[in-house]
This record gives C-alpha cells, structure tokens and sequence, in this order.
C-alpha cells in the first residue's frame, strides 16, 4: 500500500505519519511512504482553484495508481481523493482512470477497522473524546471506524461530546478566509469537548487538531489531540 504523507500533514505532524506506518507494518501490511506528492489538490480545491486541484490530482494518480490501496489519514485528503473521478469527469482522458483511482484510497480507520487486529494491544490508561472531521464523518461516512479501533485499546475510555455534527471551524480553509465564525466554532467545539471531562482529544484531520488545540488554550484549559493512529501505536508497541 502507499501511505500519503500529505503537505499539512508531513509539515506540522510527522509523527502522525510516522505512527501510521508503524501500525500497518505492525498489522501485517507493506507500507511504502513515497516523497511525491507533495500534495494531493485537496486545499485548492476547498478553494475553489479549479485548475491547479485538477493538476494536483492527475499527479497524485500518475504517483500512487501502481499500488493495491492508498491510505490516508487526512480527512480532508481523503475526501478530495476519493471525489478525484468527480473532479476529473469532463476530461476524457482522465475519468475513468480517475474513477478508478479513487476507488482505491481508504482512510486509515477505515481501512484497519475492515482488516481486523493483528498487532497486540496493550493497556493506554487514558480518558479520550472522539472528534468527528467533516471531512471524514460527512464527505466520507466513516464514524464508527475509529470509534471501533479505540475502543479496542484496553484501559482507553472513549467519550462523547455534544453536538458532534458541527464543524470545529477549520473546514480546509475556512478559518483562513473567515476568521470570525470560524473562532465561533471553535470555541463552541472546543467547550463540547472540554465539558467531556476527557483527558485528550483523538481527531483524524489535521486542520481540526490545530483549530481544537489552539480553542482549548485560548480558553485556559489545553487539551492534547492525537490522532487515533497514535494512540494505537503506544498501544501496539
């Protein structure tokens, strides 16, 4: 399988890239992390950059159609890739190939929770809320998967917020170009979470761990977040 690092994700959080790789290799997978590409077209295309997402896809599938899956564990990534035959669908050339492509990409959770554990898994004493991404839990209906997957790690106590549905305000680029109802948000999320009691957060996006992490401090009370992915790998190993 092909792991994608992503540019977000490879800039501001290696270790989750890291931790992923180690957990497919420790499930039984073959796991290649290639350098390109650098991205997949996702933050273009979330900006309405028709041509360059466009460019940025067909790159993404020239790089990564050779492989049986391509796993992803950024949900707005995921979300673009896996609407690659929709983003593609006027060129000829492209569209089924696209089509095809995207029927191969999974998200980490997803894809984990289908195969089943392998890997043992160890206790990780620990109170966690579960964010749901929009990309994830709306654009690709993937919630109960990591549910699923955290739950298997013993001693670990999953929590739920209220309002889980909403957007925490990071939404591509969002708080980029409207910063004031996205700071809304974000705080409206980050109070969800707090009122949990949970010691952490696990969230699969990287957009929302940023927006999350800096609410929680603006309000006095940070909160780590971790994507699922690393707390099965302190589990695993």
């Amino acid at each position: 399988m092909a792991l994608l690092q992503g540019c977000v994700q490879r800039v501001f959080f290696g270790h989750v890239n890291e931790a992923t790789a180690r957990v497919l290799a420790a499930e039984g997978f073959e796991v290649h992390a290639p350098r390109l590409p650098r991205c997949c077209g996702a933050l273009a295309l979330h900006a309405g950059e028709d041509r360059d997402s466009r460019r940025l896809a067909k790159d993404t599938i020239e790089a990564l159609e050779g492989y049986d899956t391509v796993v992803v564990n950024a949900a707005g990534c995921g979300s673009a890739m896996r609407d690659y035959g929709h983003v593609l669908r006027d060129e000829p050339d492209w569209a089924e190939r696209a089509a095809r492509f995207a029927g191969r990409v999974r998200d980490v959770s997803e894809f984990l929770a289908d195969a089943g554990p392998r890997a043992e898994r160890r206790p990780v004493e620990l109170t966690v809320a579960y964010h749901d991404a929009c990309h994830l839990a709306h654009a690709q209906g993937v919630r109960e998967q990591p549910r699923e997957l955290l739950r298997g790690i013993p001693g670990l106590e999953l929590v739920e917020p209220d309002e889980w549905q909403i957007c925490c305000g990071s939404a591509g680029i969002y708080n980029l170009v409207q910063p004031e109802p996205a700071a809304e948000l974000g705080e409206r999320k980050a109070r969800n979470l707090l009122d949990t009691g949970a010691e952490a957060v696990a969230a699969g996006n990287p957009g929302c761990a940023m927006q999350i992490s800096a609410h929680t401090e603006r309000l006095g009370r940070p909160l780590p977040v971790f994507h699922p992915m690393e707390l099965l790998a302190r589990s695993i190993a």
